[in-house]
């Protein structure tokens, strides 16, 4: 409430600002009023807002079930662990069993020097190490043929310990690695290809001169002599090697993708027995897809039933009580649960298991059991929700199809729920002006009500002067008479 100013009493006792205070209070009460309205009508905005992007929720749920790749979901098995499966692509992996063995394992190249102490210094020269595919490999003069990468050149320093050439070679880069392994003999440098598949070995060049132990002993690049690295036993790399239902399949590693198209192939053990590898249908992600349209569905049903409640008890009204838009909303839900496709293995919810609960609150149940078994048959229950042949030489709109086009009309810009927040905001604005022209009418009434006190404080105060002379003037007159 606005106020124009304390005006003090002249001397008459009349405590003018509680006075106006108190009328005032009364002309507030029509504020007061409006103020309420205007809560009222936020609340009521803001609930709109809630069932708006519950509403949105719903709606992306039955659109899921729309979509072909949820329905083309796959999931895969293997019946050991010798050999893990792995989905990569639902849309080209087909349903089905293939026996898979596995013969060999991708390898890395790994080769070991001879022992040296550790305090032996090395000549002064270089490695030269370059990645390639050996051949040959079961005889005694293995040949080398080098890859499309270029040799690696490690400069080695006169007196550079075994520790020291491990740590260049690993900061070089080449495609290997380096590490340093002490046994009863001493130290030996082992060096390993950094990939696995035949591809991936090495071969080793070395030139030095000077003091040291020879760079030569740290060679390999001629194996069947015997020299070098070539003195010690040999890893050499090697490709993964499987069958696929009898088709021999190889891989560089240990992962084998493209022979079964959208699914890879982990293989970790041999194994000369067909292990049984199994894609089929991910039905338990169909089932939450199902289970997630439901759920979306009673929140906002247990919204709208809370919204447009009465308690009988407390004789207190939901907020949306009586809401024709919010209730029309429930009520048109409800009954797109309950319509029936027109043809079809599936024609209704309850034979999927999904049914209106008994109870008043109009909230949908899931039967997992029996929609489990529905799920037996996912191409039905695909062509249920997203629609398909007739039958008859024709197409059908699916269920989910019919329930998201009204959930994404009800939240689009034009529907009913934007429709509906406008009307309330259009109140609001209309609250808000009638709330300011209250407002500067009680600042005039206020203003009115301080002067007209104020004046007849003045005229009073007058009146009580002349009185005070009145009787001082009769008593006076008394004293003179007698």
């Amino acid at each position: 409430m606005a106020s124009t100013g304390t005006v003090t009493s002249s001397g008459t006792n009349i405590d003018i600002d509680s006075i106006v205070t108190k009328l005032m209070s009364i002309e507030q009460t029509s504020v007061t009023k409006l103020q309420n309205q205007a809560s009222t009508i936020q609340s009521q905005v803001s609930a709109v807002g809630t069932v708006k992007s519950m509403l949105s929720t719903l709606s992306d749920s039955a659109t899921a079930l729309t979509k072909a790749t949820l329905w083309a979901t796959k999931t895969a098995s293997s019946s050991s662990a010798a050999v893990g499966v792995k989905v990569l692509d639902s849309s080209l992996a087909a349903a089905g069993s293939f026996q898979v063995s596995v013969s060999q394992l991708a390898r890395s190249q790994s080769v070991s020097s001879s022992a040296v102490a550790a305090t032996d210094g090395f000549q002064a020269g270089t490695l030269s190490i370059q990645i390639g595919t050996w051949s040959g490999t079961s005889g005694t003069s293995p040949s080398f043929a080098a890859g499309s990468a270029a040799a690696v050149d490690v400069a080695i320093s006169e007196g550079d310990t075994l520790s020291t050439v491990a740590s260049r070679i690993n900061a070089a880069g080449a495609g290997v690695t380096a590490s340093v392994v002490t046994d009863l003999s001493g130290q030996r440098l082992v060096m390993r290809s950094a990939t696995t598949g035949e591809a991936a070995g090495f071969q080793v060049s070395a030139s030095g001169s000077g003091s040291g132990t020879a760079l030569s002993s740290l060679a390999f690049d001629a194996p069947g002599s015997g020299a070098g690295m070539a003195a010690n036993s040999v890893q050499w790399a090697a490709n993964s090697v499987a069958t696929v239902d009898g088709v021999t399949v190889t891989s560089a590693t240990n992962t084998v993708t493209g022979a079964v198209p959208g699914l890879s192939l982990t293989l970790s053990q041999l194994s000369p027995d067909p292990i049984t590898v199994t894609a089929s249908t991910d039905t338990n992600a169909l089932t939450n897809a199902i289970q997630g349209f439901v759920n979306a569905y009673n929140n906002i049903n247990s919204q709208i039933n809370s919204l447009t409640s009465y308690d009988a008890n407390s004789k207190k009204a939901g907020l949306m009580q009586g809401d024709s838009m919010v209730t029309g909303l429930q009520t048109m839900m409800r009954r797109l649960a309950g319509t029936a496709n027109a043809s079809g293995t599936f024609t209704t919810l309850s034979q999927l298991g999904i049914s209106i609960s008994k109870s008043a609150d109009g909230s949908l149940t899931l039967d997992s059991t029996k929609l489990s078994e529905a799920l037996a048959n996912p191409d039905a229950v695909k062509t249920f929700f997203m629609g398909g042949s007739d039958g008859a030489g024709g197409t059908m709109d699916g269920w989910a199809s019919r329930f998201s086009a009204f959930t994404q009309g009800a939240v689009g810009t034009d529907g009913t729920l934007a429709t509906r927040t406008a009307a309330l905001q259009k109140q609001l604005d209309a609250n808000s002006d009638d709330q300011t022209k209250q407002t500067d009418r009680m600042t005039l009434v206020e203003s009115r009500l301080r002067a007209q006190y104020s004046a007849l404080d003045a005229k009073l105060s007058t009146l009580t002067t002349l009185d005070t002379y009145v009787k001082q003037q009769i008593a006076q007159w008394n004293k003179s008479g007698s």
